[in-house]
């Protein structure tokens, strides 16, 4: 469940190879867990953590780079919590992806955007998904699966395909029935958009991350401000949410006390010509991220140089 760095001096995301724990040992970790539930694995997570953060001094770097610009102290405790909430966020991840995590444990932040949601499910309306990785997108799997609105949303979610594959490969090993497709991000091409659009036309739902560059192609890139600095914001997540022409949401889901999860959604409004709807699609995410990270600035896991401009800690 930990992460290692490569020699690279300006660390970016793909450049942290992955380490995890091995397939072995997170089987054993869903061994215990079904024998002990989450608190025992919660226990040994804290000390994987723990060797974890003391053997990656470049990531911890990183972790109090943005600490220190997102809340003003990056001491060394603040980013072990960083790191722990990680962890933890995968231990959820987990109950989630075996349809134990209970719906129950899920609320909205606003009713006005749920009831904009639930009327576009109930109409067939495909929706596109502008997440992040602030907090546990996850928790929507449990919401599909709950039959809550209705029971036959198809979810298609675009992943990096060479990143954690180990976590990857171990959670499709444990999950339950599971009618999410994957789609390698570095392969959108002509097919890949009108499957996409096929499949948004049947009332099915897509996720695509908004937060992290391409790793293949680093000039498809717009600059903006972000908690008073400079980052690099993938501008082919934004245009290809505005050429499926269908309803557009923001979205984040972030742990809460007693072990609940909130799901915060906006719905994007705007009209106007097409270059004018992308500079506002692009600055209104932006915000809505940012607000959230303000608020819940141990749940932004971006354990790399996140930020154009250099900051000493």
């Amino acid at each position: 469940m930990a992460e290692e760095l490569n020699k690279s001096e300006d660390l970016k995301w793909y450049n942290i190879k992955e380490q995890a724990a091995g397939r072995k040992r997170l089987m054993l970790l869903w061994y215990i867990y079904n024998l002990g539930g989450k608190l025992p694995v919660k226990f040994i997570v804290f000390f994987v953590t723990l060797f974890a953060f003391l053997g990656a001094p470049k990531i911890r770097k990183c972790s109090q780079k943005y600490l220190k610009i997102a809340t003003g102290k990056g001491d060394i405790i603040k980013s072990f919590k960083h790191f722990l909430n990680y962890s933890y966020s995968l231990v959820d991840k987990i109950e989630m992806f075996t349809d134990n995590f209970s719906f129950k444990k899920i609320f909205f932040a606003d009713e006005a955007q749920k009831r904009l949601f639930y009327d576009d499910l109930l109409n067939k309306r495909g929706i596109y998904f502008l997440c992040s990785h602030l907090g546990n997108v996850n928790a929507m799997r449990t919401f599909f699966r709950s039959g809550e609105v209705i029971d036959d949303t198809r979810v298609n979610l675009f992943l990096e395909g060479s990143q954690c594959s180990i976590f990857k490969n171990f959670l499709n090993s444990i999950s339950s029935d599971n009618p999410i497709t994957a789609y390698p991000v570095e392969n959108i091409d002509v097919t890949t958009s009108i499957e996409i659009k096929d499949k948004l036309d049947k009332g099915e739902v897509i996720f695509i991350a908004g937060d992290r560059v391409s790793a293949h192609n680093e000039k498809s890139n717009f600059t903006a401000d972000f908690l008073g600095k400079k980052v690099l914001f993938p501008v082919g997540a934004f245009k290809f949410g505005l050429m499926l022409n269908c309803p557009i949401y923001f979205i984040v889901c972030t742990a809460e006390k007693k072990d609940r999860y909130c799901i915060y959604l906006k719905r994007f409004e705007y009209s106007g010509s097409r270059k004018e709807k992308l500079e506002h699609l692009k600055s209104d995410y932006i915000e809505f991220l940012e607000t959230l990270t303000k608020k819940y600035p141990l749940q932004f896991y971006h354990f790399y140089d996140f930020f154009c401009d250099k900051i000493d800690v």
